[in-house]
């Protein structure tokens, strides 16, 4: 788990995203292909403990959650209980993204699923499409 950002970010920051991923190297891509894309990166986890302790210590408006995780839990795990005391939801992505697991994230209230592998317009296109889903009317 790394810990929160403490940089100064614009004030027209399109949105605040907690990104989870265990494979740093992508963890690194979604990071700056989400801050060129005008999205504040708030945190990046590695496990889903870490993401539930950086989501209740950020309030991210949204989370980038991979599914398999590093630890004894997974990605779907961590979004039910981030989503369960903050309502705070998220677009998973997986590259194994089964019917079972997709039928466990449901309680989640997924804004979203991103296909590993996916590019940077996919990346920014389905945080667009979530974060446009929580602004109200």
């Amino acid at each position: 788990m790394r810990t929160p950002r403490q940089q100064e970010t614009p004030e027209a920051a399109r949105g605040r995203v907690l990104v989870v991923e265990d494979e740093f190297l992508i963890a690194s891509a979604v990071e700056s292909d989400l801050n060129d894309g005008g999205f504040e990166v708030v945190a990046v986890a590695n496990t889903a403990n870490g993401a539930v302790a950086l989501a209740r210590e950020t309030r991210p408006d949204l989370i980038i959650m991979d599914i398999r995780l590093v630890g004894g839990r997974d990605g779907v795990d961590a979004a039910l209980e981030i989503f369960g005391e903050t309502g705070i939801r998220c677009v998973f992505a997986t590259a194994h993204a089964d019917a079972q697991c997709k039928a466990r994230a449901v309680a989640a209230s997924p804004l979203g699923w991103l296909q590993k592998p996916y590019g940077r317009e996919a990346l920014l296109g389905a945080v667009e499409h979530a974060m446009e889903t929580l602004r109200p009317a």
